[in-house]
């Protein structure tokens, strides 16, 4: 707002904003049509689509710089121009190339071009992506390595853009990840490095830059594969693995019978402070949570009815999400969670080791769970032993039916998982913490936060600020720590850097990756196929 809309104030003309896909999402996610029209903005269009020429106005352009936006735009001037100006901002840095074909072609219709380092889309308060799905199976695909090398470009860049952002020059670290064979896999390696050397040029060309000591680590999917299967039974997590919730969007009937849709995101407060509950906590919270907010707002008596309509929608959307998760818990999870979680833990709620791991598993085969839960739970049950014997591989694919659909299981090699037997690794004892029976799970991502991780230097300043801080102003000026997981992040891993920012205090956890997955979308990655089974 401050770059894009200060340089076009200078001009009273009301103005068209042009947009791509990338640029949609990063506007949608930060204001909305109200907000824009303020600052003078009257139409948003797309830049891929057939527009009608308005050669008395001027055009905003903002875009990610590709050559595929780049002959968009060339194409909205080269004949015969569209608008009577145009503002250009990239969302970070543009090619000469690209630049210079810009220039040759539409020079003089350019008055201002401007790169403004944000590549990121912001999808919470402590968690951003780079909106890359494709980026798993072109860094994990046997069948797409080619392209692996330019995802991780792309996806360097965009980190340092959020670097930029946050006004940070970190030490950058990675987690090596030592596969069953003994080899090792160094996709973060070669990020850690394009970040530590792209980050270098950015603040070289940035004389302002503030070189602040903070920690960036990065880490591949694959140092927990378990945590991404499992069944969730916080309200967030699970709702997105269970409900058909597509791009934040929520569908229901209401009482009358009418489909309704509601955005779940950081405008709806209760979704906020609901989000990261435990299910069985949910339900009695949305009333007390509706109360609590309404209290908190003092508007003007012409305001009140307006805000009280809007808090009591958003009761009714969490009420019924809610009820939807109950259902499905009900019919199908809570008969796999226990068995889940106690393959995923090692011992039972009483805290007994498993000692015979597919004694667990074989009531979940036998039960008519849909195919997508059987191999969540053949997987864990991988897990559990570090890899199992070929045989005895063999026979889990009978017995799942997926002889035709064996990668959903064997692919998992390629992220450095261990599907034939393997060494067990060891991890932080978090037996006495407080929890649910069905939720005894702590994601790995959590000990990486928590505690400094054993990991491989890249690139790190001499000297590390500490701060005692207990405010989030005071906390965000202290120390901070980012996190990126290359190849998706769950919503578990996501409620993680909140937990930790809260117990720590000193510390402001930040937690991203190249996209957000759920359990069935991470499975359809590895599978590797255009085509999958039915979600039910």
């Amino acid at each position: 707002k401050e770059t894009i809309i200060a340089d076009c104030k200078k001009s009273e003309i009301w103005k068209i904003l042009i947009l791509d896909h990338f640029t949609t999402k990063l506007l949608s996610s930060c204001c909305n049509m109200s907000d824009l029209m303020k600052e003078g903005i009257t139409i948003v269009e797309d830049l891929y689509k057939s527009r009608e020429p308005v050669p008395e106005m001027k055009a905003i352009y903002f875009m990610t710089p590709t050559a595929k936006c780049v002959d968009a735009f060339i194409c909205d001037f080269k004949l015969k121009p569209k608008y009577k100006a145009a503002y250009v901002y990239f969302t970070d840095y543009c090619s000469d190339e690209l630049f210079n074909k810009m220039k040759q072609s539409c020079a003089k219709y350019i008055r201002i071009c401007k790169e403004i380092n944000i590549s990121f889309l912001p999808q919470e308060s402590q968690v951003f992506t780079c909106d890359n799905p494709g980026a798993f199976r072109s860094i994990y695909s046997p069948h797409c390595r080619q392209d692996k090398g330019k995802t991780l470009e792309t996806l360097a860049a965009q980190i340092v853009t959020l670097c930029a952002t946050l006004d940070e020059y970190p030490g950058i670290r990675y987690k090596k990840e030592t596969v069953f064979d003994d080899t090792t896999l160094d996709n973060a390696k070669q990020l850690a490095a394009l970040v530590d050397s792209k980050l270098a040029q950015h603040y070289e060309m940035d004389d302002n830059g503030k070189k602040k000591v903070r920690q960036l680590l990065i880490v591949e999917r694959g140092f927990d594969p378990v945590t991404p299967i499992l069944h969730e039974l916080t309200y967030q997590a699970m709702a997105y693995d269970l409900v058909q919730i597509k791009n934040d969007t929520y569908k229901y009937k209401s009482k009358d019978g009418s489909e309704k849709e509601a955005l779940l995101n950081e405008n709806d407060e209760l979704w906020v402070k609901l989000r990261h509950m435990h299910i069985a906590e949910v339900s009695e919270q949305i009333p007390k949570l509706v109360k609590e907010i309404s209290a908190t707002k003092k508007q003007p008596d012409s305001k009140i009815l307006k805000y009280w309509f809007i808090y009591q929608q958003q009761k009714t959307v969490h009420l019924n999400l809610t009820e939807d998760c109950m259902g499905h818990f009900q019919k199908n999870v809570e008969k796999l969670c226990k068995a889940e979680q106690d393959l995923a833990v090692g011992s039972d709620v009483e805290g007994q080791k498993v000692k015979d791991p597919m004694r667990t598993l074989l009531p979940v085969l036998l039960h008519p769970h849909n195919t997508y839960d059987k191999i969540r739970a053949v997987l864990l049950y991988i897990f559990s032993i570090n890899g199992t014997t070929e045989e005895n591989l063999n026979k889990l694919i009978q017995h799942v039916k997926i002889e035709e659909d064996r990668e959903f299981i064997l692919n998992w090699k390629e992220l450095g998982v261990p599907i034939i037997s393997s060494r067990r690794s060891t991890r932080r004892d978090r037996s006495q913490e407080e929890t649910y029976n069905l939720s005894r799970w702590t994601p790995v991502i959590k000990d990486i936060m928590e505690v400094n991780p054993p990991v491989s230097l890249l690139h790190a300043p001499s000297a590390r600020q500490k701060h005692k801080a207990s405010s989030q102003d005071e906390r965000r000026s202290g120390s901070r720590l980012i996190v990126f997981v290359l190849g998706g992040i769950s919503y578990s891993e996501m409620r993680c850097a909140y937990q930790v920012t809260q117990s720590v205090k000193s510390c402001e956890v930040i937690v991203g990756s190249s996209h957000i997955v759920t359990p069935v979308e991470l499975l359809d990655d590895i599978q590797h196929r255009p085509v999958s089974f039915l979600k039910d």
